[in-house]
């Protein structure tokens, strides 16, 4: 609690009491407020009360405790890749996906002015290290070194409270207004289309049979048996049953590096034949599978 910046423990406290109201109704999000993740649980959850964590095990932990009723994390971006390690953290978290989110995300450059009221030149941009990625040729062009932050409102936060004018954060523009620093650029990302898709984590997965009618993702890691050609085998269990697999991810399963874990996404749920047909003949391929959700697509149908 006390890793937040000064500026954002004054806002971070008042969100905190007002979710210990009604637990049921908060939705925990992972940095200080004004982060894009607390944007995107206004956005996937407006009705509900946000409630900002400092870290990503954080947020989890408070579904797992009953202090909140759900979390958003954010797990990728179109332009930087993986955000949180979810396939990490989720598996042991006994939580279950139950949404996706997908939100266009923009980036300013903001600090505090110097006495005769310009700005710069700056030494340094605090930020997520996504948000600096997501900016890496901006920065690079005007020799601003970019410096990790935890995440994107707090580096605000945390410039506010340093008063340095040389100093400058990316991050979204309501964090200027909170924390009251001055835009200095706005738009700032290296693309006009990033993007970063969230999910949304519940103590108790969805019905599948709930999700009849609508268009669905189910989210689930798997480790194949270590015997020639088993990841080709598997994957072909979903192409032989007509399911379409729109994520493949392999992340290493402890120190030996002999035990390959992959993360999935497929179209579709248990309850539908061909997707309870190719997960049927997957179990015969794997040592492990474990289904982490299944929810309705964000994405436009095609």
């Amino acid at each position: 609690m006390q890793s937040f910046p000064a500026p954002a423990l004054a806002m971070v406290e008042r969100m905190r009491a007002a979710a210990a109201q009604d637990p049921t109704r908060a939705i925990a999000f992972q940095g200080a407020p004004g982060a894009n993740s607390h944007r995107a649980a206004g956005e996937a959850a407006p009705d509900y009360l946000p409630l900002p964590c400092f870290g990503f095990e954080d947020a989890l932990e408070a579904v797992k405790d009953g202090r909140a009723g759900c979390a958003i994390i954010p797990i990728e971006n179109s332009q930087h890749g993986r955000v949180a390690d979810i396939h990490f953290l989720l598996p042991h978290s006994g939580l279950s996906i139950v949404g996706e989110h997908f939100m266009p995300i923009t980036h300013a450059l903001m600090a505090i002015p110097n006495a005769d009221g310009s700005f710069g030149p700056f030494e340094a941009a605090y930020s997520h290290p996504q948000a600096l990625g997501q900016s890496r040729m901006f920065l690079r062009e005007r020799g601003i070194v970019p410096l990790s932050h935890a995440d994107t409102a707090g580096s605000a936060a945390f410039v506010a409270e340093k008063g340095d004018p040389r100093l400058a954060a990316i991050a979204p523009k309501l964090a200027a207004e909170l924390y009251g620093l001055q835009v200095v650029e706005d738009r700032v990302e290296d693309a006009a289309d990033n993007t970063t898709r969230f999910v949304v984590l519940a103590r108790e997965p969805l019905d599948p049979a709930s999700l009849e009618g609508d268009a669905a993702m189910t989210t689930f890691v798997f480790e194949v048996k270590n015997v020639p050609a088993a990841l080709y085998k598997a994957l072909g269990c979903f192409a032989t049953n007509g399911v379409n697999m729109t994520k493949l991810e392999s992340y290493q399963q402890g120190a030996s590096f002999a035990a390959t874990m992959f993360y999935a996404d497929i179209v579709g749920a248990p309850g539908d034949p061909r997707v309870d047909g190719a997960f049927e003949e997957l179990a015969f391929h794997c040592k492990d599978l474990r289904l982490l959700g299944s929810y309705r697509q964000a994405r436009p149908r095609p």
